[in-house]
C-alpha cells in the first residue's frame, strides 16, 4: 500500500490523498484551496498525479476544500467512480455548481479589468458550469455508514459518520494482497461533539495508518452552552445600538445551525419575535432544502422534530432571497436585521457585498462562527485590520467584530486526540492544518510514528 499527499499538506485547504493498493489508485477527497485570490495558482497547477489512472474518489464530505476540484479533475481525463454518501452527493453538487458560478464571474471582472487597463481581455474560469454538470456523471454508488464496499478483489472500503456535517464520513480501506494485510483510516474533518444537529463522529476500528486532520489540534473550544449566550448578547446589543449583525456563513452546517439557534432564542422569548433574518445564500437555501431530505443523519431530537412534522430551520421572520435582486433590497434595512451570507471565509459570494456595506458602521456588528485560513478577508478583519479591501474599494474596519468558536464544526484538540488513541495506529500522517499547529499536536501523540507530509510526498506501508 502506498500514500502520496496532494493536498491540505501543512496547510488547511485543497484536501487530495492517493492510495495505491490491490492493483487500483484512489484518490480520497480533490479540494479546492481556498485563501489568497480565489483562482490562485495551486488550484490551476498539476494535480502531481496521472488523472486518467485514478479508479475511485472516496470523498469525505461536500466542503469545498475537499471536493472543489472535482470538475477540474473530471475536465483533465478523470473516468472513474466517485463515491460518497447520498447526502454528501446531494451537497456537493450544489457546492460545485455554486463554486462554478463563482469562478465565472470572477473571470468575467477579471476580463473586464484587465480590458480597461490594457485594452484587451484575459481570464479564464478554472472551470466552468458545464464542466460541474459534466463531473456529476461520475457519482456512482452511494455509501451507508458501517458497510462495507468492496472496490475490487481484496480492495474494501468503508464509511463511518464523521458529525462534522450532514454526510461526512471518515473512510477505512483494506487491502489484502500477496498475503498481506494493511488498513488506513482517512479522518475527513471530525465533527464537535456535543453540536445541536447531528451525531457525534463513530470511532472506525484500529487500523495500521492513520491521515488525520489537525485543524484545531493545538486548541480546545468553548462549550456550546457559552458560545451561544454569547451570540444572543451580541444579538441583543447590536439591536441596542441600531444595527445590523453580519455573519460570515459556510452554507453547509453552519447556516442551519445558525438558523436553528436562532430559531430557539425566539421559541424561548430571548430574542425579538419579529427579527428579521436573511439567508442571503443561494446555495444555503438550496441545502437547507437538501438537510430537510435526510433527517436520518440527526442527532435523536432533531430527528423526532422532522418525524413531528416541524421544521428545526424556520423561524418567524426568515427570508430566504435567492435572487440578486432580492439580495440588494437587504441593503435597506439599516439596523434589527440578522444578515446569514456566504462564503464563511469572506473569499466569495454575497457577503463581501454586506460587509461593504455595514463594516463600516459602529452600530453594526459582525460575527464569524467558523474558521478562516489564512490570507483571507475573514482573517484579515478577525485579525485587527483597520480597513479592508473590498470590491476595489477601501472600507474602514469600524463595525463590532466577534468571533464565537464554539459553534465550530472541527474537533478540538482533545478530541483529536481522543479520536487517535482509540484507533492506535502504528503510523500517523498529520495534514489539513496549519504546520505549527501541526508540530503542537505531533508532540502530544504516543506510540505512533509520526509524519506532516509535504505536498507530493510518498510513503510505503
Amino acid at each position: 500500500m502506498k500514500l502520496s499527499f496532494h493536498g491540505a499538506d501543512r496547510g488547511v485547504t485543497g484536501s487530495c490523498h492517493l492510495v495505491e493498493c490491490g492493483g487500483k489508485r484512489i484518490l480520497v477527497d480533490c479540494g479546492l484551496y481556498q485563501g489568497g485570490r480565489e483562482l490562485s495558482e495551486e488550484n490551476s497547477d498539476s494535480f502531481g498525479f496521472d488523472v486518467g489512472s485514478i479508479d475511485f474518489l472516496l470523498l469525505t464530505h461536500a466542503h469545498l476544500d475537499h471536493c472543489g476540484r472535482i470538475p477540474l479533475l473530471a475536465k483533465r481525463g478523470f473516468r472513474g467512480e466517485i463515491i460518497a454518501t447520498a447526502a454528501t452527493c446531494e451537497l456537493a453538487r450544489v457546492v460545485m455548481l455554486d463554486s462554478a458560478h463563482l469562478q465565472e464571474d470572477e473571470a468575467r471582472s477579471h476580463a473586464r479589468r484587465h480590458q480597461r487597463r490594457h485594452g484587451a481581455e484575459d481570464g479564464h474560469p478554472l472551470y466552468t458550469v458545464l464542466d460541474a454538470l459534466n463531473s456529476f456523471e461520475f457519482f456512482g454508488r452511494k455509501a451507508a455508514y458501517g458497510q462495507r464496499l468492496e472496490l475490487a478483489p481484496g480492495l474494501r472500503a468503508t464509511f463511518y459518520d464523521a458529525g462534522h456535517i450532514l454526510g461526512s464520513a471518515s473512510i477505512r480501506i483494506e487491502s489484502e494482497e500477496g498475503g498481506q494485510r494493511r488498513s488506513v483510516v482517512f479522518s475527513g474533518d471530525l465533527g464537535n461533539a456535543g453540536r445541536p444537529l447531528l451525531r457525534p463522529p463513530v470511532v472506525p476500528p484500529s487500523s495500521d495508518a492513520v491521515v488525520m486532520e489537525t485543524t484545531y489540534g493545538d486548541r480546545l473550544h468553548k462549550p456550546l452552552g457559552p458560545s451561544v449566550e454569547e451570540f444572543y448578547q451580541v444579538l441583543e446589543e447590536t439591536f441596542r445600538r441600531g444595527g445590523n449583525v453580519v455573519i460570515p456563513t459556510f452554507a453547509l452546517e453552519r447556516a442551519q445551525e445558525i438558523l436553528y439557534t436562532l430559531r430557539k432564542g425566539v421559541e424561548s422569548g430571548r430574542l425579538p419575535r419579529l427579527m428579521q433574518v436573511f439567508l442571503d445564500s443561494p446555495m444555503a437555501i438550496s441545502a437547507t432544502e437538501i438537510f430537510q431530505r435526510h433527517p436520518e443523519c440527526y442527532e435523536a431530537g432533531v430527528a423526532a422534530l422532522f418525524r413531528e412534522g416541524r421544521d428545526p430551520f424556520q423561524l418567524p421572520g426568515l427570508h430566504f432571497t435567492r435572487d440578486a435582486a432580492e439580495s440588494l433590497v437587504i441593503n435597506r434595512f439599516s439596523g434589527g436585521a440578522v444578515i446569514l451570507a456566504g462564503a464563511g471565509m469572506c473569499t466569495g459570494g454575497r457577503i463581501r457585498h454586506h460587509l461593504k456595506h455595514n463594516l463600516w458602521r459602529k452600530q453594526c456588528s459582525v460575527v464569524f462562527v467558523g474558521y478562516a485560513a489564512r490570507g483571507t478577508l475573514a482573517r484579515s478583519i478577525i485579525d485587527g485590520a483597520t480597513s479592508v479591501r473590498i470590491f476595489d474599494e477601501d472600507i474602514r474596519v469600524r463595525a463590532s467584530v466577534h468571533t464565537i468558536n464554539g459553534f465550530s464544526a472541527h474537533a478540538d484538540r482533545d478530541e483529536l486526540l481522543a479520536w487517535h488513541r482509540r484507533i492506535a495506529p502504528s503510523m500517523t500522517f498529520l495534514v489539513h492544518g496549519d504546520d505549527e499547529v501541526m508540530q503542537h499536536f505531533a508532540s502530544l501523540l504516543q506510540n505512533t510514528r509520526i509524519e506532516r507530509p509535504q505536498l507530493g510526498q510518498t510513503f510505503e506501508l
